[in-house]
């Protein structure tokens, strides 16, 4: 057995080039975005300098005009990306069109691929993924969900309240998913964005601030979708949640531990330039320490997300790897960036050192895509289960 952990020529170039495009395209605009919000103008004057750049949709397939990479190469280009919160959106790897893009071109017809998923692969739409529901429906457990799809002539009437959904705002369509009876379970639906039975309501005032079209109500009263807008099988819709929710799970990996690593470099440059009780910052013992700990927990993190992918890219579900590597990224990251925050002293708070919006946007990431503690109840039995199964055949 070996063990590889080499980086392609490609790959290596790819990385290379998008460090650089970060560097000069998107972080001079950070600050602007900062202060007056994240716009579909800005979104789309940054995808214009990614593609000119030439590093355009890494993980996207080559048949659909992006870098075509493996899903583990791909984790050192999104990790790349992410090392600006602008970066994932310039690049077309941002959530949830990163997620709805590998799910359609799985599971899409040929007719919901050319009206779907070749415009969100190219940057010419949004979308939204809306499954997320006030309590007591949809959230950590899916099991949960009470929107409804109710058969009509020629199609279904889905109808249902769902909430906090990311980029509902100005997506050109939601994937919908809704329950249709106890025996056929769920389905995913795709429905346009005007759809007269279709309403985004309210933005919720949430700490992150970075994301284009914000975390919305939208609300279904019977909007009518033909037979063609169900994704997939009808009845299949938690099977495909499964198909788009372990990858996204890593993505969400990749760019936060960008991220992470950004902060953590803006606190190290600021520690060996500040000098505080006539010595370097970085002298201090109790500096030294936070330095020493955000290294341990950003190499771990990231021998972590490489296995995990490594899985999914030769073909495992990477169901619970994903939900490992997704528990110990969120949380190492977080406190990366804490720990980063404190390093930098008060400026570290601040947007204008960006480590302060970094730590505003990244404390989700422990409950997005199942919370941490959703996760480790699903690992744990796992292992139980596994447990279980050995002491009966030892027995």
């Amino acid at each position: 057995m070996s063990f590889d952990f080499s980086l392609s020529e490609r790959t290596t170039e790819w990385r290379d080039r998008i460090a650089a495009f970060v560097r000069d395209e998107v972080i001079p605009r950070e600050q602007d975005a900062f202060a007056n919000g994240v716009t579909d103008a800005l979104r789309a004057e940054l995808q214009r300098a990614a593609r000119a750049a030439g590093v355009w949709a890494p993980q996207v397939s080559a048949g659909l005009g992006g870098g075509g990479f493996r899903f583990d190469e791909a984790a050192v280009l999104l990790e790349e990306a992410g090392t600006s919160l602008l970066g994932p959106l310039a690049l077309n790897c941002a959530a949830p069109d990163e997620g709805n893009i590998h799910l359609l071109d799985a599971v899409a017809t040929g007719e919901q691929r050319d009206a779907y998923l070749r415009p969100l692969a190219a940057g010419d739409v949004r979308s939204c993924f809306a499954m997320t529901e006030p309590p007591p429906g949809a959230g950590s457990d899916p099991a949960a969900l009470r929107t409804t799809a109710t058969r009509a002539p020629g199609g279904w009437r889905i109808t249902g309240h769902k909430h906090l959904i990311t980029g509902a705002d100005g997506a050109a369509f939601a994937i919908v998913m809704a329950r249709h009876g106890d025996r056929d379970g769920a389905s995913m639906f795709l429905v346009d964005a005007d759809n007269p039975g279709m309403t985004v309501g309210a933005h919720a005032r949430t700490l992150d601030a970075t994301m284009p079209g914000g975390h919305c109500q939208v609300a279904f009263d019977g909007a009518f979708v033909p037979d063609a807008a169900v994704l997939g099988e009808p009845g299949q819709g938690f099977r495909y949640a499964q198909v788009r929710l372990a990858p996204a799970r890593l993505t969400h990996c990749m760019r936060w531990l960008g991220a992470a690593r950004r902060a953590h470099g803006i606190a190290l440059d600021r520690a060996l330039g500040r000098e505080l009780f006539g010595a370097p910052l970085a002298s201090h013992g109790m500096a030294q320490q936070l330095i020493a700990d955000n290294e341990i927990d950003l190499a771990a993190a990231r021998a972590l997300l490489w296995h995990a992918c490594w899985q999914i890219a030769e073909g495992a579900r990477g169901t619970e790897e994903s939900s490992r590597a997704k528990v110990f990224i969120s949380e190492a990251a977080c406190r990366v960036v804490d720990r980063a925050v404190q390093l930098a002293g008060g400026m570290g708070t601040s947007d204008e050192l960006v480590i302060g919006r970094i730590y505003a946007d990244i404390r989700a990431f422990r409950i997005y895509d199942g919370a941490s503690e959703v996760h480790r109840m699903s690992i744990a039995r796992r292992v139980v289960r596994r447990a279980e199964g050995r002491r009966t055949t030892d027995a």
